[in-house]
């Protein structure tokens, strides 16, 4: 007599066979290597990156330390220096000084002397005010070509800059006359005996 089963049979689960589940293992780990070794190839060229700097670092500290030690071996000579300059500007401002103080002491004597020698016939001198950079004149004379050949001879003088007769009157036979200009002396020449040479003073 012929069974049958109407009961289909049950489909076994299929499960992965042993090769197939190793080769997805093998990609899953080839991949994490991989990520690991790009992560640690990072660490070493920062690293590395990190090392260079120090070291550049450590070269110029010991470039600061050394300049720092120079500086320190010369600062008792700078500061020589800067007292030898401070000493010479103190000394050259003396000079200056006592040079003007000499000037001063001549101008008076040399504005004498120059005026004296400008003065000409039939003319003389009542006043003589010599202000620091002016000088003003007021006198009389006999006729005013005599007033003019003052002012010719003061115009020849080099310190004086050019005579402005500021005023002139005639009283009776007598002119009077103010004349002023400015001037300018130099120190005197100084003349030294053992070289036998002139120098502005």
């Amino acid at each position: 007599m012929i069974k049958i089963n109407l009961v289909g049979e049950r489909k076994r689960p299929v499960t992965p066979s042993p090769a197939a589940g190793a080769g997805g293992f093998e990609s899953a780990s080839l991949g994490n290597w991989l990520l690991i070794g790009l992560i640690l190839l990072g660490v070493l060229v920062t690293l590395g990156h990190m090392w260079i700097l120090n070291g550049k670092i450590e070269d110029k500290e010991a470039e600061v330390a050394e300049a720092q030690r120079e500086v320190d071996e010369l600062e008792p000579y700078i500061r020589e220096v800067e007292e030898f300059k401070a000493k010479k500007a103190e000394l050259e401002r003396k000079v200056e000084v006592i040079n003007q103080l000499k000037a001063n002491q001549h101008g008076p004597v040399r504005v004498m002397d120059n005026v004296s020698r400008a003065l000409p016939e039939l003319l003389w001198l009542n006043k003589l005010e010599v202000a620091p950079t002016t000088i003003t004149l007021t006198g009389e004379a006999f006729n005013t070509n005599a007033v003019a050949n003052l002012i010719e001879n003061l115009d020849r003088v080099p310190e004086f800059q050019e005579p402005i007769l500021r005023d002139t009157q005639q009283k009776g036979e007598i002119y009077t006359f103010v004349i002023a200009f400015n001037y300018s002396f130099q120190p005197p020449p100084v003349v030294d005996e053992d070289a036998g040479t002139v120098t502005e003073g």
